[in-house]
């Protein structure tokens, strides 16, 4: 349409009434039409190593021609930027939001929009001005800055839910006109948050500790909470110690309410990648939630144990692995104060080829009783640095024993099909300067020299560039039944049979077992790749590649020429192999990934220092 006809759908003046006179806003502007002017990704969303991963944010700026507000886009309504239907200059119908001022900054945030596609994109609609703030109305925080003058910090998207009859020390105000409960995400609470309501899991219960001190002496427990949105720590003191320690269990929902304190989060005390936290006073109100199901059982932000060598020293992580070995309880005595404390070290295990050793401490260390070979998953451990890369599990930390989670599927399926006879590197201090051959990061020329994979089985790392990819046998076909990965054989009648599973597929499932030639500027080498692998070197999986093969055979060695000279970094395993009755080394691809230049960099330019060579 017409930039008149666009002009004259925009709701004029609909902010004002948004934030100055709600009522009216909702009787004369039931669905705002706003104009977008700028769309902005929030900076910082990728968490470093060891850090969680945040949830993906957007701001925008909405105009009504005479006004221009910054607004959020909560996580629900992200599908319109990801498939590109909401761009610069497009009107867009505001079918949910929510209202806040902030510091006095106002700020819309965006539950639910419609973009309205028939209007089209145009510039700017008029010369709309910033909104200057009307009257206090907090309840979110938004962050950021720079963008259209404002400072800000993401929120989240609010809910209605039916409760029923509040307990604990008071009774919640938090209701919605409709009798419903106004449901918070945790990670829209804070300081400036008033008259909501959490519905959250408890993670982690701790035990009561006490203290006592010249100024006194007191008791507290703390719990770690879980929603869709995030985690946050709240703890009581005292009375509220008293109050709520028997009424909150681990593994429960509850509603929480306030009156209950935000502040920031004493990052010393907490592994939660949360800013603030919770303190209960007298009054808050708790309630068991009858629908348990709803919110998620714990959330990980796994880092594999190969991984723990690029993760900073005292940083808190999350790791899922197989218990290869379990230690005895032994004690030691804090030079501090004196008092013993009991502690276990478990061995794991995970399909990068890496174990690590993992202290736990106290009850869990004397009562652990877990199996070897069992999946645990660790909530909450700290890396430590002694003797190369080692864990301890934190008193805030969790312990999951064969979780029903995907990373623990995967990795029963690979020990039991591959794992339980592999050998397996370690981040001790010796593996680089003891054999110099554990993951060190080596040339091909050295790699030959040094015979490994002659006599024990050798890790190193290796930084090459493909130069050719057997086309013949690139893959084979597999059972598509969960952790098999077995070939399965062609009947002939066009289904396929996994005798392992002794059932019949009509289709297989295609998986690389590829044969690479890699050069470096001391030699070449041949390796062999695995599914993970390949999919990574071809772009592509496998039954894709081998549609392409049989309906476009032009196309087909295409692919495989744009693969060549990728240069990738390797890890690789050498092993002596049988080859009918010869013996010879087998070089075999465990992880690949793209060159990071700015390690890379990074690493050239502490070279340079080494050699004391100043420009």
């Amino acid at each position: 349409m017409s930039y008149a006809e666009a002009k004259q759908a925009i709701s004029l003046g609909a902010l004002d009434d948004i934030f100055s006179d709600p009522e009216n806003a909702e009787r004369r502007y039931p669905i705002p039409i706003l104009q977008c002017l700028q769309i902005k990704p929030l900076a910082g969303q990728q968490g470093g190593a060891g850090q969680q991963q945040q949830p993906e944010r957007y701001r925008i700026v909405l105009s009504d021609i005479n006004n221009y507000v910054q607004c959020m886009l909560a996580t629900q309504a992200n599908h319109v930027i990801h498939d590109k239907t909401l761009v610069r200059g497009a009107l867009v119908r505001i079918k949910s939001y929510q209202a806040n001022m902030v510091k006095g900054k106002n700020i819309l945030i965006i539950l639910d929009l419609e973009v309205a596609a028939e209007f089209g994109a145009h510039d700017r609609i008029g010369e709309p001005q910033a909104f200057e703030p009307k009257a206090p109305a907090p309840n979110a925080t938004v962050g950021g800055s720079n963008f259209y003058g404002a400072k800000a910090e993401s929120p989240a998207p609010v809910k209605a839910e039916p409760m029923s009859s509040r307990m604990g020390g008071g009774t919640s105000n938090a209701s919605h006109p409709n009798g419903n409960i106004v449901i918070y995400p945790i990670e829209a609470l804070s300081p400036y948050a008033h008259k909501w309501t959490i519905k959250a899991r408890v993670t982690q219960k701790s035990d009561i500790r006490t203290w006592h001190k010249a100024s006194g002496e007191g008791k507290l427990f703390s719990v770690n909470l879980l929603d869709e949105s995030g985690e946050i720590k709240a703890t009581g003191f005292n009375e509220q110690c008293d109050q709520y320690y028997d009424m909150l269990q681990e593994g429960q929902v509850y509603y929480i309410s306030n009156p209950c304190r935000v502040s920031l989060a004493k990052k010393q005390f907490t592994n939660l990648p949360n800013d603030y936290e919770l303190t209960f006073e007298r009054d808050t109100a708790i309630e068991k939630a009858e629908d348990q199901t709803s919110v998620p059982q714990v959330r990980f932000s796994f880092v594999n144990i190969q991984e723990l060598q690029s993760v900073e020293k005292d940083a808190t992580v999350d790791v899922v692995g197989v218990l290869k070995e379990v230690g005895e309880v032994s004690q030691i005595t804090a030079k501090s104060t004196g008092k013993p404390y009991d502690k276990r070290e478990l061995t794991l295990v995970d399909d990068s080829q890496f174990s690590v050793r993992l202290t736990i401490w106290g009850k869990l260390a004397t009562s652990f009783s877990v199996q070897p070979e069992s999946i645990v998953a660790f909530k909450g451990v700290k890396v430590s640095d002694f003797g190369g890369r080692s864990l301890s599990l934190l008193s805030s930390g969790t312990m999951s024993i064969d979780p029903d989670i995907e990373e623990a599927h995967r990795l029963k399926g690979w020990y039991d099909s591959q794992g339980r006879g592999d050998n397996f590197a370690t981040h001790n201090m010796s593996m680089g300067s003891a054999t110099g051959r554990s993951d060190q990061m080596m040339v091909i020329s050295q790699v030959k020299d040094e015979n490994l994979g002659m006599e024990d089985t050798a890790y190193f790392a290796l930084k090459a560039t493909i130069v050719y990819i057997k086309q013949e046998n690139f893959a084979y076909p597999a059972c598509s039944s969960d952790q098999c990965n077995k070939k399965v054989i062609d009947q002939g009648d066009g289904s396929w049979r996994c005798e392992k599973c002794d059932i019949v597929h009509a289709r297989p499932q295609w998986r690389y077992i590829m044969s690479v030639n890699v050069n470096d500027h001391t030699g070449q080498l041949w390796l062999s790749c695995f599914d993970d692998v390949g999919r990574i070197i071809m772009g592509m999986s496998a039954d894709e590649l081998m549609e392409i093969k049989e309906n476009d055979e032009d196309r087909f060695p295409a692919i495989f020429d744009a693969a060549n000279c990728t240069k990738l970094n390797f890890r690789c395993r050498a092993k002596m192999d049988m080859y009918g009755e010869n013996q010879r080394v087998r070089y075999q691809v465990m992880s690949a990934s793209q060159i990071d230049f700015r390690s890379e960099a990074l690493k050239l330019s502490d070279m340079i220092k080494q050699f004391g060579i100043s420009s």
